[in-house]
């Protein structure tokens, strides 16, 4: 029999693209802190998936807990969710025009947190230049998504192509959590 699977995310973003996968799971979102002074775009997703994936497997010894964290890299700069309207526009202002990174850090816990196996996809995003007056209207649309915009909304006019796997920029690699469940059990 296998074990129950637990989202440790309240995105619904993540919850659509992981029914996927075609397996039951529960949400029991994470509330973990997601500061840190990790500088390289590639750890930080992976520590902060781990992180959210450990504090619910403490929680559910039973299950396989899935912990996630996307995050946009352009510039040189690790950009996260907006905090307000104006850093939204901030944010938009940067990625207009120009290529980035998304990377999502994916993390699997079981037996209470003693096992726990993750990985990160990293996708490239070129968004489309727009003028500042889009940008304005745009920038309190997706307050809640890292680098404040939205692939899976079709009316978001700001994303112009994808190198990598779509899902990823939406917030959940199917194809690697699927490999990690997998050598997960």
């Amino acid at each position: 029999m296998r074990r129950p699977l637990i989202l440790a995310s309240a995105s619904p973003q993540r919850r659509h693209l992981l029914k996927k996968l075609r397996r039951p799971f529960s949400i029991v979102p994470s509330h973990v802190s997601e500061r840190s002074g990790e500088k390289n775009a590639r750890k930080l997703v992976i520590l902060l998936a781990r992180r959210k994936a450990l504090e619910i497997a403490k929680l559910h010894p039973e299950a396989l807990v899935l912990g996630a964290d996307t995050i946009v890299v352009c510039a040189g700069r690790i950009i996260g969710k907006p905090r307000n309207h104006s850093h939204a526009l901030e944010i938009l202002t940067l990625l207009s025009g120009r290529w980035q990174k998304v990377y999502t850090g994916v993390a699997v816990a079981s037996d209470g947190g003693r096992k726990i196996i993750s990985s990160a996809e990293v996708s490239s995003v070129l968004c489309r230049k727009l003028p500042e007056e889009k940008l304005r209207a745009f920038a309190s649309k997706h307050l809640d998504k890292a680098g404040a915009y939205a692939i899976q909304d079709r009316k978001d006019p700001f994303v112009s192509r994808i190198k990598g796997e779509k899902d990823n920029v939406i917030g959940l690699p199917v194809t690697l959590v699927r490999r990690l469940l997998q050598r997960a059990g």
